[in-house]
Parts: C-alpha cells; sequence; structure tokens
C-alpha cells in the first residue's frame, strides 16, 4: 500500500456522524454516567478524542505502539527527560537544535543529569562515551543545521548493549522518509509544528514508541506534567499530516535543485544536503531515508562572516527569513544568531554551525523560481565581498 493511501485511511470516520474530517472536540470535560463510569474520556488533560486520532496516526505513521501529542516539540522532549534521575547521563549528537541543548544544560543538568556530546556521524563515538550510567543516546538525523546524517541501526546495537534507550529526533526526515522505530530506536520526536503540520499555522510535538510499558511510562508523565496538545491544534496537525508525502516529495525535490545551484556558485564553500553524492554521509542517508534527501540545505559561504550571511538572508524575496522550517512556504534562517544562539560559539563552531552557515528550508513552490530566488541572494553576498576587497 502507498504511503499516501496508508495516511489517509488511517483516519477514521467520526462514529456518530459519518463526518470524514475528524471532529474537534472542543471541551475540557466530559459528562459521567455514574461515578468512574464514563465513555473513555473524563478529564481533558488525560485524554481527548481529537487528539488520540492524532497519537493513535502518529503511532501507526512510525510503526509504534504508543503515540503522544504535546503543546510543542520542546513539551515532548521535556517528556522523555524525565524519565531520568539525578546521576544519569545522556550521549548526545554535537550538532543538536539549540533549543534541545537549552533545556539540557540550563533546567536538567542542575538536576543532576550529565550530556556527553559527540559527533554521532562515527558510531564509534557513542561507543568510547557509554558509561554504566548512560540512559539516553539523543540523536538527531539529519541534524540541525548541519544535516549530519547518523546510522540509527548501528548506534542502537551499542546503546542497547549498554543498556541505554535510544532517542531519534525525527523532525528533518518525517516518518515519509525515515522511521527509526524500525532501525532499532526506541522513542521518536517529532516537532510537528515543522514538516508534519505542514502549513506554519500551529506548534506541536509528538512522540512515537513501539514498547507498551515504556508508552505507559510516557504517558503517566504527559498526564502528570500537563503539557498536551490542544484540539484545534491536534486537528490542524492531522489535517497537515493527510498530504505529508505529496509535501515532502516537493520540498525534497525542491531542495535538490538549490543544493545543485549552490554548489555550483563561487560564493559557496560548503553545501550539505544529504541528496548530493558529495555530502560525507550519503550511503547511509540513502540507505536509512529511502533515497531522498528531504527539504532543508544549509550552505557556508567562502567569505565565512556574519555580515555575508546577513546580505544572503536579507536579500532573497521568495526565502523568507524566519525562525522554524518545512512548511509549504520557503524560510531561511541564520541559526549562529536565531536557532543555535543559546549555545557557546566554541561549541557551535565545533560542531560546524559557523557565522556564514545560512538554512533554507525548502517549500513547493517552483524549483526553478527557488534557484532563481537563492542566486539572488548570493548575488548580494558577491557585492558585500566586493566592498569589502576595495577597501582593504
Amino acid at each position: 500500500m502507498q504511503e499516501i493511501t496508508r495516511i489517509l485511511h488511517a483516519l477514521p470516520i467520526d462514529p456518530l456522524t459519518g463526518s470524514i474530517s475528524t471532529p474537534v472536540y472542543q471541551t475540557a470535560t466530559f459528562v459521567q454516567d455514574a461515578p468512574g463510569e464514563h465513555k473513555g474520556f473524563d478529564y481533558a488533560r488525560s485524554g481527548n478524542p481529537t487528539r488520540q486520532v492524532l497519537e493513535n496516526l502518529i503511532a501507526r505513521l512510525e510503526h509504534g505502539r504508543r503515540g503522544l501529542a504535546f503543546a510543542s516539540g520542546l513539551a515532548a522532549i521535556d517528556c522523555v527527560l524525565k524519565l531520568l534521575e539525578a546521576g544519569d547521563e545522556i550521549v548526545a549528537v554535537d550538532d543538536i537544535y539549540g533549543g534541545s541543548f537549552r533545556l539540557f544544560t540550563h533546567v536538567y543538568e542542575k538536576f543532576g543529569v550529565k550530556v556527553h556530546y559527540v559527533d554521532t556521524t562515527d558510531a564509534h563515538n557513542i561507543l568510547d562515551a557509554l558509561s554504566s550510567r548512560t540512559r539516553l543516546v539523543w540523536l538527531e538525523t539529519p541534524t540541525n543545521p548541519t544535516l549530519k546524517i547518523s546510522d540509527i541501526e548501528e548506534i542502537s546495537r551499542f546503546a542497547h548493549a549498554a543498556g541505554a534507550l535510544v532517542v531519534v529526533d525525527n523532525t528533518f526526515a518525517s516518518p515519509a522518509l525515515q522511521r527509526p522505530l524500525e532501525l532499532g530506536a526506541d522513542i521518536v520526536i517529532h516537532s510537528a509544528t515543522k514538516y508534519l503540520a505542514g502549513h506554519s499555522d500551529v506548534i506541536a510535538g509528538l512522540l512515537a514508541v513501539k514498547d507498551e510499558e515504556l508508552g505507559a511510562r510516557l504517558k503517566f508523565i504527559q498526564n502528570a506534567s500537563g503539557g498536551i496538545l490542544g484540539p484545534w491544534d491536534s486537528w490542524l496537525t492531522i489535517r497537515g499530516i493527510e498530504t505529508l508525502p505529496l509535501r515532502v516529495e516537493a520540498h525534497s525535490r525542491n531542495a535538490l535543485a538549490v543544493a545543485r545551484a549552490l554548489a555550483e556558485h563561487d560564493a559557496v564553500a560548503e553545501v550539505f544536503y544529504p541528496g548530493l553524492p558529495t555530502h560525507k554521509n550519503h550511503a547511509i542517508a540513502t540507505r536509512q531515508q529511502r533515497g531522498l534527501g528531504g527539504g532543508v540545505v544549509s550552505f557556508t559561504l567562502k567569505a565565512d562572516t556574519e555580515q555575508a550571511a546577513r546580505a544572503f538572508a536579507t536579500s532573497t524575496q521568495l526565502f523568507k527569513l524566519a525562525e522554524s522550517l518545512g512548511g509549504v512556504k520557503s524560510l531561511l534562517c541564520h541559526p549562529a544568531t536565531m536557532t543555535h544562539k543559546s549555545i557557546p560559539r566554541e561549541k557551535r563552531l565545533a560542531a560546524g554551525v559557523r557565522d556564514s552557515l545560512v538554512r533554507l528550508s525548502c517549500g513547493i513552490e517552483g524549483a526553478a523560481d527557488l534557484v532563481d530566488d537563492v542566486r539572488l541572494g548570493l548575488e548580494a553576498v558577491s557585492k558585500v565581498e566586493s566592498h569589502v576587497f576595495a577597501l582593504s
């Protein structure tokens, strides 16, 4: 069965009315027939029919047993971290999302959780960092924003042998391209704000797990902490997921065209895109991502300065300068001053997030139009370089 067919027919028809669209149950509580006797729902923090459809959907998309929906991607991450106790350790990807780094460093480290950051593109780096206290191995693949690829299957073998769970942030790939649970991961995280909802109009986070007991523990934490996704945002996310495979195919097609144009331009130093054969992890990406490179392209400039990156970021017309990614309209950001600003500069540079690095989220516009827009931004960079050269 094709993916688009599987998604569309995973959504139930409303049994009460026959509505083909999932109803929005905008309610805080549910009337009971007698004390403790209800129709499966008692209070909307603990469960809501609209949210339940979304949670079941993400579990099916990731081939898991349990799904959970949260008010944001970081709320989902926070739920996973609450599995830990003082003295526990995490081995995490070095090129990590700034929000995850902030949560790890400024919230959980003060409670006695220690985090080791390593380059996870070499699985043996994880093997060297594992200890008897390691409880979680934390991956993003592809990473944000340098699009490094980690071998989920090999890393899962190492982690499980040491008694650790493997958590994969699958936001950049989405279930349309990659299913980490099938490769050995224990927990999959999504900022559903991005590709899953897909229209830059909702903040949401999702988890999927393959183990029922682990799912029950996370469900308990979700209910106890209360960071749940509301019914309207759940409905918006469901609506977005219905077109996920079609959108991801268009995102990937456009990103590949943009990546090729960047690679040919004299002002560009390096292009990061798993769909290019020149990407150092291209073989792994092709093996575990179903062959498509996704919709995000990052690149650095030969004029490796914040000034050059700003010139590009403020000169495009179709790529809008904004946080986030994965929407139908193209966006760009400058990670050093935006998404990764909270990471100390020395750590950021060590992970490859240079001052001139620009991240592009390719939407579903015409590919030729996006390529022309990128060239427009690069012309502005060339003018800055010429001006600097003239002054020197």
